[in-house]
């Protein structure tokens, strides 16, 4: 009993902090490992019971993505065939090189992140013509969410920084809808695949649903300086973490 409650309260953390910043994974993955699942397991059945967090946050967006309809489609497919490339890797490989590497991703993403409007107003002077670079960043992103997916909202946030993104709700809107996608491929994968943790998996799931719902209500009306402070303190201390244990 005392296990599924610490999953389920993880769960709603983790949920709220995936809707409103990113990280919600600096909360539900130490959870699982503490209620005994090896690493590999743990990662899969984190990505399984962490997916209503984003998608229980797309419909309280609604405003946001139709202000951003035109660029939804090919940011969509890039999302799909990254999250696809990164569950298929994890599944191939293992995740025991890129997990070294994790603490060291998620600090540059939240510092590009922190940099955004200088990095949108530089893009804007150069009037790149070219889509590719930026559907690049896109698809390297979406694998690193199939494939291990911590701090995914703020790597997420990262990316459409860097492509040029500059309302931080929009982006925030952005997120959550590429964040949906990217794990509901992953997610498919690992089930095919019969890795996943259920019982563990569907007491943090249960939680993460509240919490994803909860989290986007409240970030709406978040002023944007302070959500992007909010996405900033969450990266910096995910890669604490990471870099710690």
């Amino acid at each position: 009993m005392a296990t599924a409650i610490l999953l389920f309260a993880a769960g709603i953390v983790g949920g709220a902090a995936n809707a409103i910043a990113g990280g919600g994974t600096f909360f539900t993955f130490p959870a699982l490992m503490a209620a005994g699942l090896d690493p590999l397991t743990a990662n899969v059945s984190n990505a399984v019971a962490i997916y209503p967090g984003h998608a229980a946050a797309v419909p309280a967006y609604r405003q946001e993505l139709v202000r951003c309809r035109s660029d939804l489609l090919p940011r969509s497919l890039v999302a799909a065939a990254g999250g696809l490339a990164g569950a298929l890797v994890l599944l191939w490989a293992g995740n025991r090189v890129f997990t070294s590497l994790v603490p060291w991703l998620l600090l540059a993403a939240t510092l590009i992140f922190a940099a955004g409007p200088l990095i949108g107003q530089a893009r804007a002077r150069l009037r790149s013509s070219s889509a590719v670079p930026a559907r690049m960043v896109e698809f390297l992103f979406a694998v690193y969410g199939g494939y291990f997916g911590a701090g995914l909202g703020v790597l997420m946030m990262a990316a459409l920084s860097i492509v040029g993104v500059r309302d931080v709700q929009v982006a925030n809107a952005q997120k959550n809808l590429l964040a949906t996608i990217i794990t509901t491929i992953s997610v498919a994968t690992f089930i095919v695949a019969g890795v996943v943790a259920w019982p563990h998996t569907l007491t943090v799931l249960a939680g993460a649903a509240i919490g994803g719902y909860l989290g986007a209500r409240t970030a709406r009306h978040i002023p944007a300086p302070a959500l992007r402070l909010v996405v900033v303190a969450t990266g910096l201390s995910l890669s604490l973490y990471y870099f710690l244990v």
